[in-house]
């Protein structure tokens, strides 16, 4: 589990692709902090630690995980946000991330000169569903707050200075695709409805 908040920006060294998936290397400041089998969100993927030195460390992305995420257009010097799972007891100034990238959204660019930077994006449906006004909503792996729903499935987003200094937002081009994480309580709640708003389930209560 993580929180949204971005702990460094890291650098991708280099890729192997295999056939189990692409192994990624890439270097970040508390590299030589991490150890086997930890979890670590890249860009706000969940992936599992199989290597790590003091300045590198290496995470692979199976087959599955290339398909719905931008890991497999990663090449030397591409910037990654990278942020450790949550410890139990600290502090959740994000929200909720599980680090499992429902899809695909579309920068479609914004106010970036500004101090008050609005981004717009464009969403996969199924996160879609499940965005609201003032909503959290995850993207690259950056907890942040729907500010507007211009469309049923575009979204603009309030970058303060922090996360615009801190993360990889700023190298986005209108165009460029980024990981996408829908809220997780919105995706429960839509599911628990969805058998009677489908008309298939009766009443919530019971009741007929």
């Amino acid at each position: 589990m993580f929180t949204g908040l971005v702990e460094a920006v890291g650098r991708v060294e280099g890729v192997d692709r295999a056939a189990g998936g692409l192994k990624i290397s890439i270097t970040a400041p508390f590299a030589d902090e991490l150890s086997l089998g930890q979890s670590i969100a890249v860009d706000g993927a969940c992936l599992t630690v199989s290597g790590a030195q003091e300045t590198m460390f290496e995470v692979t992305a199976v087959p599955a995980t290339l398909e719905r995420t931008v890991a497999g257009r990663y090449e030397s010097g591409t910037a990654v946000n990278l942020e450790r799972a949550l410890r139990v007891g600290a502090r959740l100034d994000g929200h909720l991330v599980q680090g499992h990238v429902d899809g695909l959204g579309t920068y479609l660019g914004g106010d970036k000169g500004t101090e008050d930077r609005r981004l717009r994006f464009r969403l996969p449906d199924a996160v879609a569903r499940v965005t609201i006004p003032q909503g959290s909503i995850t993207l690259s792996g950056i907890s942040l707050t729907v500010a507007a729903l211009d469309d049923p499935d575009v979204c603009t987003v309030a970058v303060i200075p922090h996360t615009w200094d801190h993360t990889n937002l700023s190298r986005l081009s209108p165009g460029d695709p980024v990981n996408v994480e829908g809220d997780l309580i919105g995706k429960y709640v839509l599911k628990a409805q969805s058998p009677w708003l489908t008309g298939g389930g009766g009443s919530p209560s019971g009741a007929s």
